[in-house]
């Protein structure tokens, strides 16, 4: 093996070593760390303790965490920098007219990662937070991205088996593509309990263009959801944010 290629191997092992915590971050032991990156032991070790030394994981009596660094590496990708500083203004709004969980996310592949998130003292219990991850079919975000990002990603998507994040999460492709028409009519995505349960979430995308470059939602416990009084907050927050996008302001 070359020097490149060894290197090449422990960069991925290293990513592996990240990829094993989900949306909500958590922290591991290292033999957990081990198990879900399908690593040696001693490898893992030596892997988190380089990350630990470069601040992106961090290490305390419970285990290994994710560290400060990677928020900062994150908040540097220009398109997502530019997305989130124009879109506070909107999402700010969209919080003082609801009092409740906004969301700005944009879509990676098959998923969408969270780039703001905004809440008051109360934080509800939700599986997403800035830089995580969650299924586009599982959430409003996601639902609302999926339906104006092309006939082809759609096509793409409901050929393979559908997540389940909860038992209301939708697995029938043609459930699904009936709810992403109704998106794609209504310009509104709907989301009730099927990325956490208790957990409901209304969402609109955003343009910069001919397809959704992001998504903005309002999440609330199902008790408090009111679709009809939530829904023209949301819309409007949406297309204030794809005004301002499209301007460049």
């Amino acid at each position: 093996m070359t020097r490149n290629s060894a290197q090449g191997n422990m960069l991925d092992k290293a990513v592996a070593v990240l990829d094993c915590y989900p949306p909500d971050g958590g922290t591991f032991r290292l033999t957990e760390i081990a198990s879900r990156a399908g690593l040696a032991k001693t490898t893992a070790f030596r892997l988190c303790s380089d990350l630990v030394r470069l601040g992106l994981l961090d290490r305390d009596r419970e285990g290994y965490r994710l560290g400060g660094k990677l928020f900062e590496l994150g908040s540097l990708v220009p398109r997502r920098f530019h997305l989130r500083e124009a879109a506070l203004p909107f999402l700010q709004d969209l919080f003082e007219a609801t009092r409740e969980t906004v969301h700005l996310g944009i879509r990676e592949g098959h998923e969408v990662v969270y780039v703001e998130r905004i809440h008051g003292h109360r934080a509800l219990a939700l599986p997403s937070r800035i830089g995580g991850r969650l299924p586009l079919t599982c959430t409003g975000v996601g639902k609302a991205l999926l339906a104006f990002s092309g006939d082809e990603l759609t096509e793409e998507v409901l050929a393979r088996p559908l997540p389940r994040l909860t038992p209301h999460s939708v697995t029938d492709p043609a459930r699904l593509r009936t709810a992403i028409e109704q998106i794609q009519v209504s310009g509104l995505a709907y989301e009730e309990q099927e990325a956490a349960l208790g957990v409901c979430c209304i969402a609109s995308p955003v343009f910069d263009g001919p397809t959704a470059v992001a998504a903005l939602s309002v999440a609330l416990p199902c008790a408090r959801f009111r679709p009809a009084q939530l829904a023209p907050a949301v819309r409007t927050a949406a297309l204030g944010l794809s005004r301002a996008l499209r301007s460049g302001t």
